[in-house]
């Protein structure tokens, strides 16, 4: 399959500038969802909207691996990138929704985020596996390691932030607690700071401009989001530990 270096550009731009505006919306209000929810809004059951709105990015970049036959020179390094967005969204899409005790996903939510999934996901794929040019030392690089640790380790604290989360409730139940443990005792976003730094390592790893476009997005997405727990912990309840930032320990 042949690069198609416009829509890569285009959708690139189009992560960038959606971060942009996505941030400055939720400055002034929260995303409709979770907690945030209106009153009457059509939604679906958490663990089924968790994974229809998150499977795309899984699938589609699977279908353009098992179409692909790579270039013995860098294509190695090319799947084991790709693999490595794949993995995040393999636990968010087909373990997670098995975990999850959240509230109902607004159905028009579940919908623009399967069409944002979908989309990147063939613009991570096709362009690590159809427009991407490596090294032949590439794999040698340390900045290549520092990615993979970084993406290893913001997953670690992502995974175990959601299962902290997740203890909270019991089945059916839709109130809050205070979580302790793990980076919960250092930002009220724990399960977001571990996403960003994934996010930020694997961009490093794959030092393309899709890349720090996804990631760059996710930023601009969940930061604020995390801003926005916060100051619903801090209201709600007044045992709130003061020493915790929203999102990055010590600063913010």
């Amino acid at each position: 399959m042949e690069c198609w270096e416009t829509g890569v550009f285009y959708l690139s731009w189009t992560l960038v500038l959606g971060g942009v505006a996505y941030l400055c919306s939720q400055i002034r209000q929260s995303a409709p969802y979770g907690r945030y929810t209106p009153a009457g809004t059509r939604c679906c059951p958490a663990g089924l909207g968790w994974f229809l709105q998150e499977v795309p990015a899984f699938l589609v970049p699977l279908l353009l691996l098992l179409q692909d036959h790579p270039d013995p020179k860098s294509g190695s390094g090319r799947t084991l990138l790709l693999c490595t967005f794949m993995l995040h969204y393999f636990y968010r899409s087909l373990i997670y929704p098995l975990l999850t005790r959240g509230r109902p996903l607004p159905v028009n939510i579940l919908l623009y985020a399967a069409l944002f999934c979908s989309l990147n996901g063939f613009l991570q794929g096709h362009h690590l596996l159809h427009c991407a040019h490596f090294e032949d030392t590439w794999m040698t690089n340390a900045r290549l390691a520092v990615g993979f640790f970084l993406f290893l380790l913001g997953m670690t604290i992502n995974i175990h932030s959601d299962c902290i989360l997740c203890s909270l409730r019991k089945p059916g139940e839709t109130i809050y607690r205070i979580p302790r443990g793990g980076m919960f005792e250092f930002v009220s976003g724990a399960n977001f700071f571990g996403e960003i730094i994934e996010w930020c390592g694997y961009t490093v790893a794959a030092w393309t401009f899709p890349a720090f476009a996804f990631g760059f997005f996710t930023a601009c997405s969940i930061g604020p989001r995390a801003v926005q727990h916060h100051r619903f912990y801090q209201q709600n309840f007044a045992d709130y530990p003061q020493s915790r930032k929203a999102v990055i320990p010590f600063i913010l």
